[in-house]
């Protein structure tokens, strides 16, 4: 069936979804408001099947984040990344090691207590899927992690500004605590930009530089479970988001142009959240499952106190 056919084809209910998708453009909702529309629409059923969101929702969040890029400064992201190695290194390690611990302890499957560490550790459903192939996971192994990491996500997109703005933490602050301790880039960029722009650009340079961790913690993961390193998926996103990063630093002319993309690139991000919500369900939610689920908030309950507490005090 052809796009024109598709289209064609639009139920009333498909027209509503549409237009709720152009309204999360509007600057007045938020990356919250856009995430819980999403939801609602899924429950009511009003979320169009003929076409595919999941991957429009990935080509507009790399889209996002790229665009993203022409505003960031370079010096300013070269320092953010240095200050931050030491703790997106730790906090990666510390991350897989308490995941394969308490996998064990809770007596968890092995690969599905595996990829919801990974996912904890670097970047949620963008590592469940580059290390899912690696290990050879069951499509249910998947699905399970990945729930889980949606729920985490949309947890995370209202608490961690109510708890950045109780303790008063500072736009750096709270945007390298956003990079550190949420999951999904969407998430981590949704949370800081309704924080500020600093915490955006903050937690959007430190969260890309531990994304870029995808690619060893995947072919580790390939050979502790003896998987297929050749499925290993590369996010080239990140590649061109340091490229707009490097255009908008050696040709300083087209600044104004930079700004007006770098806007529209935050309210194509409260779109992709409205998608993303879009495809949480209840049905989904139940299938996670109080194991995984549980196994995902203490991971995520663990780097968050830790990465708060170093912080709070160090930064």
């Amino acid at each position: 069936m052809t796009l024109n056919q598709k289209i064609r084809n639009l139920r009333p209910t498909d027209i509503v979804f549409i237009v709720a998708a152009i309204i999360c453009l509007a600057p007045f909702i938020s990356s919250p408001i856009a995430l819980i529309l999403g939801f609602t629409l899924a429950s009511f059923g009003l979320v169009p099947t003929q076409f595919n969101l999941a991957a429009l929702t990935k080509k507009l969040l790399s889209y996002s984040i790229i665009g993203l890029g022409f505003g960031i400064n370079l010096n300013e992201a070269i320092e953010a990344s240095r200050q931050g190695l030491g703790l997106i290194i730790s906090s990666i390690f510390f991350t897989l090691f308490l995941g394969w611990v308490a996998t064990h302890f809770l007596k968890l499957d092995k690969k599905t207590g595996h990829l919801i560490a990974a996912g904890t550790a670097i970047c949620g459903g963008s590592a469940i899927a580059a290390v899912s192939p690696a290990i050879n996971a069951r499509d249910d192994q998947t699905s399970l992690a990945l729930a889980t990491v949606f729920v985490l996500n949309a947890v995370a997109l209202f608490l961690f500004p109510a708890i950045g703005h109780l303790l008063e933490m500072s736009q750096h602050a709270f945007g390298t605590w956003a990079a550190i301790a949420i999951h999904d880039t969407s998430s981590v960029v949704g949370a800081a930009g309704s924080y500020g722009d600093e915490a955006l650009k903050t937690a959007t340079t430190l969260k890309l530089a531990r994304a870029l961790w995808i690619i060893p913690v995947a072919f580790g993961s390939a050979l502790l479970f003896k998987g297929d390193s050749k499925k290993i998926s590369i996010p080239y996103f990140i590649v061109f988001y340091c490229l707009a990063i490097l255009i908008a630093h050696f040709v300083p002319q087209f600044h104004s142009t930079y700004i007006l993309i770098f806007d529209a690139s935050k309210r194509l991000l409260v779109v992709c959240l409205f998608l993303i919500g879009s495809g949480i369900t209840v049905s989904k939610l139940r299938n996670a499952g109080h194991k995984p689920l549980l196994l995902g908030v203490v991971l995520w309950l663990a780097i968050g106190a830790a990465s708060l507490t170093y912080i709070e005090l160090f930064l």
